[in-house]
C-alpha cells in the first residue's frame, strides 16, 4: 500500500507539473497539440491538457540586447576594419517568431553582418570612419526589411567601434598631430597678426589724440595771446585818449587864462623838464618843438622885465 501510495503521488505531481504552466510577465510560450499549433498562453497561471499539449517556445517580448562579434570588413580602397555591433530588437508576434525563422536570434546577427559587408565594400576608409550613422540606419532597414517576416521588429543599431589596422592608426595618428600642429601655428599666426594690428590702431589713435590735443592747445593759447593782444591795445588806446583828453583840457584852460603861444611853449619844456625826472633817461623831444629852442633866451629876458616891472 504504501508503495502504490507513493506511486500515485508521483503521476499525481507529474500530472501537476505538466498541466499547470505559470508564465512570466512580458512572456508568451506558444502551445502545440499532437504536434500541431495550438494557442498562446500569456503571463500567469495557465492549465493545459497534460501528453497532448507541449510548450514548443517561450518568447521574451522585452526589447533585447544581441552583441554582434567584431567582423573584419574590407572597404572600397582595400582597408581592413573589425566593426563592433549592438543591435536592439523585440519579438512582436510569438507565432512567427516560432514558426517563421528555426533561429530568430542568429538569423538577425548574419543578416546583419551581411549587410554590414555589403555597406562597407560600397565605402572608402575615410567615409567608413565617420559615417557611423549612415552605417547604423542602413543595416536597421536592412533588417527591418527581412525581420518583418519573423515577427521581430528592430529598435536600434548601434556601431561600438571601427578600428582600422595597426599601421593605418599611427598613419592617422601622425596626420592628426600634424593637422594639430599646423592648426596650432595657424592659431600663433593670427594672434600675432591681431596683436600688431590692435597695437598700430592703438599707435595711430594715440597719434591722432595727441596731434588733436596740441591742436586744441595752440588754439587755445593763440585765442588767449589775441584775446589778451586785444585787452592790451584796447587799455592802451584809452589811456592814450585819456591823457590826450587830459592834454587838450589843460591847453584849453591856458588858452582860455589869456597865455600866448611862446608862453605855453615854455609850459610845454616844463612838462618835458617834469618827464625827464622820471626812471628813463632818454626824452625824446617833438622836432615842431626844436623851432622853439631858440626863443627860449628871450622868453627868459621877458620873464625877467615883467618880474621887475611888478615889483614895488
Amino acid at each position: 500500500m504504501l508503495v502504490l501510495a507513493i506511486v500515485f503521488f508521483i503521476l499525481v505531481l507529474v500530472i501537476a507539473i505538466y498541466t499547470v504552466k505559470i508564465i512570466p510577465q512580458q512572456q508568451v510560450a506558444v502551445i502545440e497539440r499532437l504536434g500541431k499549433y495550438h494557442r498562446q498562453l500569456e503571463a500567469g497561471i495557465r492549465i493545459i491538457i497534460p501528453f497532448l499539449d507541449l510548450v514548443r517556445e517561450r518568447h521574451d517580448l522585452r526589447i533585447r540586447q544581441l552583441n554582434v562579434p567584431p567582423q573584419k570588413v574590407i572597404t572600397k580602397d582595400n582597408a581592413q576594419v573589425d566593426i563592433n555591433t549592438v543591435i536592439f530588437f523585440q519579438v512582436t508576434d510569438p507565432h512567427l517568431a516560432t514558426y517563421g525563422i528555426q533561429n530568430h536570434v542568429e538569423g538577425v546577427k548574419n543578416i546583419s553582418n551581411a549587410t554590414m559587408r555589403q555597406i562597407i565594400g560600397k565605402l572608402e576608409l575615410d567615409e567608413t570612419l565617420s559615417g557611423r550613422d549612415r552605417i547604423s540606419i542602413e543595416i536597421r532597414l536592412a533588417l527591418d526589411e527581412a525581420t518583418e517576416k519573423w515577427g521581430v521588429r528592430i529598435n536600434r543599431v548601434e556601431i561600438v567601434d571601427i578600428l582600422p589596422p595597426v599601421e593605418i592608426q599611427e598613419a592617422m595618428n601622425k596626420q592628426m598631430q600634424a593637422d594639430r600642429e599646423r592648426r596650432a601655428v595657424i592659431l600663433q599666426a593670427e594672434a600675432a597678426k591681431q596683436d600688431a594690428i590692435l597695437r598700430a590702431q592703438g599707435q595711430k589713435e594715440s597719434q591722432i589724440l595727441q596731434a588733436e590735443g596740441e591742436k586744441e592747445a595752440r588754439i587755445r593759447q593763440a585765442e588767449g595771446l589775441k584775446a589778451a593782444q586785444e585787452l592790451e591795445a584796447e587799455g592802451e588806446a584809452k589811456a592814450i585818449e585819456l591823457v590826450a583828453s587830459a592834454e587838450r583840457n589843460r591847453i584849453e584852460n591856458l588858452k582860455q587864462a589869456g597865455l600866448d603861444s611862446q608862453v605855453l611853449t615854455y609850459k610845454s619844456f616844463e612838462a618835458l623838464e617834469e618827464l625827464a625826472k622820471g626812471e628813463a633817461n632818454k626824452v625824446f623831444i617833438p622836432t615842431g618843438a626844436i623851432d622853439t629852442l631858440g626863443s627860449i633866451g628871450a622868453m627868459a629876458e621877458m620873464l625877467k622885465a615883467s618880474g621887475k616891472n611888478s615889483q614895488p
